[in-house]
């Protein structure tokens, strides 16, 4: 038998060359491009995710409105430690926010021999901006952050699992009288807090600085309009709602004991706070289209 041919072989590579590189396969490079999409848009997707769960915590209170029981108490007791107990820091605030104000605009008239016109512009800048925003921020540090840590603090101690256990709907127990006595309370501060400021700023202005009365008060009834202080009103409806809402949301879901509890009173401030000043814009932009101040301030 003949002997099987030799295979031939390969040739041998020049001495000092290196051997042949083989490319390598990269198949984790899709995902990490992937991975690199999800993390930059997680941001946004938490976000919509908790404007949601707002939104269905809202519609889902409201929805128990026209429902019995009505549990009169509940709101009776809301509005008392949301409103009563809010009204101290609420008008220190707002006294002096006027008296400084005042002192800015007398200085900075005073330059074209206009004191008289402090007035004015310190009422339109309390009644349309200072006075509903300043309150809900007011009302985000105290009472937004004690209903977080109030609902907090009895979800993780499960009264609010007692409760469902009784047959009573915590959201309506809980939330509701909340939400409710809020947005009426948010108004009638702010009310307040432009009268306190007004009376801040005559202080300063008249008293203090020596401005002319008569013109003082002159001014402010020829500039200031009874539409200005209905905006303040209209948004002061939004601020209260939005800053118990949040207060609610925060306190009602928190988790993870103590801390949990910290956390979500920290986030129900802050997130009360930031969208007090988001929301302002577009109700500003609304209501100035809506309301249009006449030219000449008549």
């Amino acid at each position: 038998m003949s002997a099987a041919p030799a295979s031939p072989q390969e040739p041998a590579s020049p001495p000092g060359s290196a051997p042949h590189a083989v490319a390598p396969a990269t198949p984790g490079v899709g995902k990490a491009i992937w991975t690199g999409i999800k993390d930059a848009g997680s941001p946004a997707v938490r976000f919509l995710d908790q404007f949601g769960s707002h939104i269905l915590l809202a519609v889902r209170a409201l929805s128990w409105l026209p429902r019995r029981p009505v549990r009169l108490a509940n709101y009776l007791e809301a509005a008392e430690y949301i409103g009563f107990g809010s009204l101290p820091i609420v008008l220190l605030v707002g006294a002096f926010t006027g008296m400084v104000m005042s002192l800015q605009m007398v200085a900075a008239f005073g330059q074209f021999s206009l004191e008289s016109l402090s007035g004015a512009t310190t009422g339109k800048a309390l009644a349309l901006e200072l006075a509903p925003v300043l309150t809900s921020l007011m009302l985000a540090g105290r009472a937004g952050a004690g209903i977080a840590t109030e609902l907090g603090t009895m979800r993780i101690s499960e009264q609010i699992d007692a409760l469902e256990s009784m047959a009573v709907n915590p959201i309506q127990y809980l939330v509701l009288p909340r939400l409710v006595a809020g947005t009426l309370v948010a108004p009638i501060l702010t009310l307040l807090f432009f009268v306190i400021g007004m009376a801040g700023a005559y202080l300063v202005a008249v008293v203090l600085q020596g401005v002319d009365h008569g013109q003082f008060v002159s001014n402010i009834r020829e500039i200031m309009q009874g539409q200005d202080v209905l905006q303040g009103v209209i948004k002061a409806f939004f601020f209260g709602f939005l800053v118990t809402l949040v207060g609610c949301y925060q306190g009602f879901f928190a988790s993870g004991g103590g801390r949990g509890v910290g956390m979500g009173t920290t986030r129900a401030v802050v997130i009360a706070s930031v969208m007090t000043l988001v929301i302002d814009y577009f109700l500003t932009n609304i209501l100035l289209t809506l309301m249009p101040t006449p030219k000449g301030g008549m």
